[in-house]
């Protein structure tokens, strides 16, 4: 069973691995370089005191084995963005935002969307990482915010990606004695009743697959 114990993460060497190994790209990257500038984003950060949580890849990859990342998940308050000039924003989309950070990929999740606030307020904690202490979701408020995005990735037809979410459920889970029952009922007033039946089946499922793993 994991423990809240940081798996000491490199946030800049996560990205950088990501970015060197990433095929696609016809140009290669200064690895150096890029550590540099998620050093300086955090500091920038600190220094104007923003309200924010790291989410997405990265925060899973604290608590538990997972995928490279090239994207930093950041989750905060619109008036927060807006004392942030540094972070350029080339796309937006209700309360989804893409940004570019000196060539970093920064993807926002504003708290303009209830459920985004809730989660900032409920399921924060700090963890220690190579470059310095950052706020960051708990393995609760990840697991929350994985099964929120799912109905969306269905709906858009992007299998893959729900697939790599529903293995970060399952990893959470494997990982940490969640309250699932309860999880459930707090996400139960920000989605839609039948998106609600069919996450809280998914999760039996995945639920019943650990455990023929572990007795099977």
């Amino acid at each position: 069973m994991a423990t809240l114990v940081a798996r000491e993460l490199r946030i800049g060497e996560v990205v950088g691995n990501a970015h060197l190994f990433d095929f696609k790209r016809e140009v290669r990257v200064d690895e150096d370089a890029i550590r540099a500038k998620v050093e300086r984003l955090f500091a920038l950060l600190a220094e104007r005191h923003a309200d924010y949580l790291l989410v997405g890849g990265i925060a899973l990859l604290s608590y538990v084995e997972g995928r490279n990342t090239e994207d930093i998940d950041l989750l905060l308050a619109p008036e927060t963005l807006a004392r942030l000039p540094e972070l350029e924003v080339t796309g937006r989309r209700a309360d989804f935002a893409s940004a570019t950070f000196g060539g970093l990929d920064v993807d926002l999740l504003l708290t303009s969307n209830l459920f985004f606030e809730h989660v900032r307020h409920r399921h924060a904690t700090v963890r220690p990482f190579a470059e310095r202490e950052i706020p960051c979701a708990t393995p609760a408020g990840l697991f929350l915010l994985k099964l929120y995005a799912l109905p969306s990735l269905y709906r858009q037809g992007r299998m893959p990606r729900a697939a790599l979410y529903e293995a970060d459920l399952l990893a959470l889970l494997v990982a940490f004695p969640l309250p699932k029952e309860a999880l459930l009922e707090e996400l139960a007033p920000f989605v839609p009743a039948t998106d609600f039946v069919e996450l809280t089946k998914l999760v039996g499922e995945i639920s019943e697959r650990i455990e023929g793993r572990r007795f099977g």
